[in-house]
């Protein structure tokens, strides 16, 4: 029975945080850098990812909006935050359910997933204190730039998908799949 009311209030707490993310978003959207989102249902539970998308309007993006060396807030305006029902695995990093921001470190020789526990901060209010872990993305070479800042979450079966972002000449993704 306590065991069951903490899950429930766990999870109202998770709600409430991931509420006031979407609230930061909202009353901050502009035309620059929308608010947008992505998500995907693996055996019934939901992933979901809230971000802003900036544009590269002819600025550098690799090295330069997306900095080299330095956590990057994986988007524009308040923290990229995603937000899961389930106990995840990205690449090797365990994920418990809950609200998480998430943050990248890009390097030219490759890229880490930063899944931080502070939540509901603007997106350049990074504290490395506060990360849950780190995990590596797999970089690929995109023949066309991408405009515009994009986070895709894709199913593959009921229990795996990807994480992919794409952004200027470079595609960054992870394995995610359900912690068993």
């Amino acid at each position: 029975m306590i065991k069951a009311l903490i899950l429930v209030l766990t999870g109202m707490v998770a709600a409430g945080l991931a509420l006031q993310a979407a609230e930061a978003r909202r009353t901050t959207d502009n035309k620059l850098s929308p608010s947008a989102s992505t998500s995907m249902k693996m055996g019934g539970y939901s992933i979901t990812i809230e971000y802003n998308a900036p544009s590269a309007r002819g600025r550098k993006v690799e090295g330069g909006l997306i900095p080299y060396g330095k956590a990057w807030r994986t988007g524009a305006d308040a923290a990229t935050t995603l937000s899961t029902d389930a106990d995840l695995i990205i690449d090797d990093l365990r994920v418990p359910k809950g609200v998480y921001t998430i943050y990248t470190l890009a390097n030219p020789d490759g890229w880490l997933l930063i899944v931080n526990k502070q939540t509901g901060q603007w997106g350049t209010e990074y504290d490395a204190a506060q990360d849950l872990g780190r995990a590596p993305l797999k970089l690929t070479a995109l023949d066309t730039p991408v405009e515009k800042f994009q986070i895709t979450l894709k199913a593959t079966d009921a229990a795996s998908g990807v994480l992919q972002m794409s952004w200027g000449k470079t595609e960054a993704s992870a394995p995610v799949k359900l912690a068993r």
